[in-house]
């Protein structure tokens, strides 16, 4: 399927490695031209060759920690004005919320909270001018079935969710629409760390680990990245228009609900 957004401009956040690069891949083969984003020079750089040579697809890398204003600005002096901005950011990690600090907590939320919202304050308005923009935020599918552990994680994305549940609804009209995608078990380098942490805790091998979780989930078998990118990039498209304010759960399964 053509996607209609050849020649696009889109932002990926933290998109130098794991979800968020395999969003910036998609949307780069859709042609789309792609800013990459990451905090490790030689990890975003590498990335950015990468996904231009498998493509032939502008790629820009830009090294920045979003969180900061700094950071905001270097993404969008990349990108005056994106067509496309995908949110998402790294979750802390496993932790029992009894040793969660004041201020672990306050990061925390404005990690997985505040920079989106900040970011899309600056590009909403022009998107709604041009008439079309796409924001897709990368969240979690704790934030339907919270996991203990990963209290912060889904507080802050659950925040995300509720807060823009609203905002969509005053854009859709533009040709605007705010998505989230919902990724459950991804074969990505922060799948293996928290099944590394759970290993250590329990006292089990992280081969018996994973084994274990894989047989819990209907798919039995962990997402390819390549998938999660694939449905951002749809949600990005002209043809995704008339979904907004929507939360897309891709976890093989695993969430019981009906709805």
């Amino acid at each position: 399927m053509d996607l209609g957004i050849a020649g696009r401009k889109a932002i990926v956040c933290a998109s130098s490695r794991g979800l968020g690069k395999a969003c910036a891949r998609s949307l780069a083969e859709a042609g789309c031209e792609v800013v990459v984003n990451g905090r490790d020079p030689k990890k975003t750089e590498a990335t950015a060759l990468e996904i231009a040579s498998l493509t032939k697809a502008r790629v820009v890398p830009v090294v920045a920690d979003i969180s900061t204003a700094e950071g905001q600005a270097k993404l969008l002096a990349a990108c005056p004005q994106p067509d496309i901005l995908v949110n998402n950011n790294a979750g802390p990690p496993f932790r029992d919320f009894r040793e969660l600090s004041r201020q672990q907590m306050i990061d925390g939320v404005v990690a997985n909270m505040i920079v989106a919202i900040e970011l899309i304050q600056k590009v909403i308005d022009p998107m709604k001018q041009r008439r079309f923009g796409r924001i897709v935020n990368v969240t979690s599918a704790a934030v339907k079935a919270p996991l203990a552990g990963l209290d912060l994680s889904s507080g802050a994305r659950a925040g995300l969710t509720a807060f823009l549940a609203g905002v969509a609804r005053t854009v859709a009209d533009r040709n605007v629409t705010i998505n989230q995608l919902l990724p459950g078990a991804f074969d990505t380098d922060r799948l293996r760390a928290n099944l590394s942490k759970t290993a250590e805790t329990s006292g089990k091998n992280i081969t018996e680990i994973a084994a274990g979780r894989i047989a819990s989930i209907p798919a039995k078998r962990f997402g390819d990245p390549k998938e999660f990118g694939e449905a951002c990039a749809f949600l990005c498209s002209a043809q995704a228009g008339y979904i907004t304010g929507q939360n897309l759960l891709i976890d093989g399964g695993n969430f019981p609900g009906a709805f």
